[in-house]
């Protein structure tokens, strides 16, 4: 097979199940360090004829991550597209099974197993949070999104989970007040860091945590509950 792959966390999905299958990822695909593919542009703005040029024979894409009419446009010039919907855990545990399989994996690797396993009794805190994505402006999640769903599965409720769009823009005074037990400061897509993000909120116990554990569909699920499970009790401290 030869494959590329539009989705930072597909990309490492398959570099570590079906080894020299990828020919091609975005410029943002980071995992594994060292891949040695083709980079094809942006998860919005891939370049379609690089793309075609690699002739591949799947490209591994997202509903949410992926334009359509990127999509489509690739469709148009003859090639096979294989689009995910994840928005759960569950979700995201049988979209993995079927891509991997799409790309020729011999069978399903232990770290899908392993993911299975510790996903089927996490260990649960008992708290409410506030989770800002993006600031300048403001922007948090809300419903129906897949680390919604991370976080409510470890015992985190967020505040957000009810509100009609899934990444609402909310003032800062509002999530000041919105009385959650923390605020959960994800270092992706906005790259929150001890000096940029808890300065914001005053007096509000801040969980700096993992993006990649938080928002990504891959080999880092099997360890997501340790560590996100310790960075949360940490800014709960």
């Amino acid at each position: 097979m030869r494959v590329v792959s539009l989705v930072p966390s597909l990309t490492e999905a398959v570099a570590a199940s079906v080894p020299g299958a990828l020919v091609g990822a975005t410029d943002w695909c980071s995992h594994p360090a060292r891949l040695g593919a083709v980079r094809i542009g942006g998860t919005k703005n891939p370049d379609v004829e690089r793309i075609t040029a690699l002739a591949p024979d799947l490209v591994i894409a997202n509903e949410e991550e992926n334009r359509p009419a990127d999509l489509d446009a690739l469709r148009a010039a003859g090639t096979e597209v294989l689009v995910t919907g994840i928005r759960s855990v569950p979700q995201a545990l049988d979209e993995l099974a079927r891509v991997l399989a799409a790309c020729g994996a011999p069978r399903r690797p232990r770290w899908l197993e392993a993911a299975e396993a510790v996903w089927a009794s996490p260990p649960r805190l008992a708290a409410t949070a506030v989770v800002p994505i993006w600031r300048r402006p403001w922007m948090v999640l809300g419903r129906d999104t897949f680390a919604g769903d991370v976080l409510a599965r470890l015992g985190v409720g967020h505040v957000y989970a009810g509100h009609a769009e899934r990444y609402p823009r909310i003032p800062l005074e509002e999530l000041r007040a919105a009385g959650s037990d923390m605020v959960v400061l994800p270092d992706e897509p906005y790259r929150f860091t001890a000096d940029d993000g808890p300065e914001a909120f005053p007096g509000h116990p801040c969980a700096l945590v993992s993006g990649r554990h938080l928002t990504w569909y891959g080999p880092s699920l099997a360890e997501a509950p340790r560590v996100l499970g310790e960075a949360l009790r940490a800014g709960l401290r």
